[in-house]
């Protein structure tokens, strides 16, 4: 028998849920063992239910071909089946967080992709590099829900992940005021350029939501425990703009930062490339070795060349240079179906049971 946890995947049959499977085919930790989706490919095939709609670069991994999808809205009985759940599910915010809650009161822990519950005050949203700590609260969150072992743990937006790792490993000159914007590539949205033609040579000024998740995420990523829930940091304040480019993977941000104490270009570059967290430390199955690189190149980093960085795991900064408004601007990259999605769900499934959050049933 496996010493492997059993994982299912809710949502298995968009791009996120296909990121999952790609990620988790081979995993030392987890085997896939139960996919689930809508009612209308329940009982099919994996294969039959994605049908022509493969949207990875990858082959289908030949062990989940035959997996019979289940209804995602079957819960007693899609979670009878595993140990744990990532949730990668298309629905509304208010039935994602009930489908998600109703996961968790089978005793099933749930490590989503979603948005619906960041906000929800003793729910998790990690960054395992930087502040795991947050797992703190599944204690209080399991009293709310009166489970054992269910719990729902989520990571934050795509779009934050190539700059907020910058911004904490200069936590000690303490920045104060950021501006940002975002260059965010067409699968954010679920998309490849089949799906989406006309964003071919084309720029959308708009991604409805993604500048308020932009700006006030990192706040709450900063946070503290306090009193059985998560009370955001009140700075650095940041202003974002969000813009859709024609990039199929990766999101790109050019960012502006003042701080009080003054570094210099070299203690900046130090404190980045040399950032650690619990993943590194407990070399955890997905953590890249190195989370954050500078590049000294005057164009890089590049999507084309850089975006898959340790795997996608890792976040490529470059163009540090002092500004005459600002203190200093650089610009970040990283992978927003690995590290911002899928890979990041991963990850923080690994630090949970690492942590022994997560366990067999």
């Amino acid at each position: 028998m496996s010493e492997k946890l059993k994982v299912g995947i809710l949502g298995g049959t968009g791009m996120v849920g296909q990121r999952f499977i790609s990620l988790l085919e081979n995993h030392p930790w987890f085997e896939v063992v139960t996919i689930a989706a809508s009612p209308r490919s329940a009982g099919k095939s994996y294969e039959e239910a994605v049908g022509g709609r493969w949207k990875m670069t990858t082959p289908m991994p030949e062990a989940v071909k035959k997996i019979p999808v289940m209804n995602v809205n079957e819960v007693e009985r899609v979670a009878a089946s595993v140990d744990f759940v990532f949730s990668a599910v298309d629905m509304s915010k208010e039935e994602i967080r009930a489908i998600e809650e109703a996961y968790a009161k089978t005793e099933t822990p749930v490590v989503s992709n979603n948005s619906a519950h960041r906000w929800t005050p003793d729910v998790p949203m990690v960054v395992p590099e930087i502040n795991p700590e947050h797992f703190e609260v599944i204690a209080f969150q399991k009293q709310r829900l009166g489970t054992q072992r269910g719990f729902i743990a989520v990571k934050p937006n795509c779009s934050i992940q190539s700059y907020t790792p910058a911004l904490t490993a200069w936590k000690e000159f303490e920045p104060y005021e950021v501006v940002a914007t975002t260059y965010q590539a067409i699968s954010g949205a679920g998309k490849t350029f089949k799906d989406w033609p006309e964003m071919a040579e084309n720029i959308i000024p708009y991604i409805g939501g993604e500048e308020e998740k932009s700006e006030q995420e990192p706040l709450r990523i900063w946070g503290h425990v306090e009193n059985g829930v998560i009370v955001k940091a009140e700075e650095p304040r940041i202003t974002c703009q969000c813009i859709r480019v024609p990039v199929l993977n990766g999101h790109m941000a050019a960012v502006f930062v003042k701080f009080r104490k003054k570094p210099t270009k070299e203690e900046l570059i130090d404190r980045l490339v040399n950032f650690r967290g619990f993943p590194q430390e407990a070399k955890l199955p997905s953590a890249p070795q190195q989370f954050i690189r500078y590049m000294e190149e005057c164009d890089r980093p590049q999507v084309q060349l850089d975006v898959d960085y340790e795997h996608g795991m890792g976040v490529s900064v470059g163009r540090l240079r002092e500004d005459t408004i600002y203190d200093w601007k650089f610009v970040g990259l990283s992978h927003n179906t690995v590290r911002g999605a899928a890979g990041g769900a991963v990850l923080c499934a690994e630090a949970l049971k690492a942590k022994g959050y997560i366990n067999k049933k």
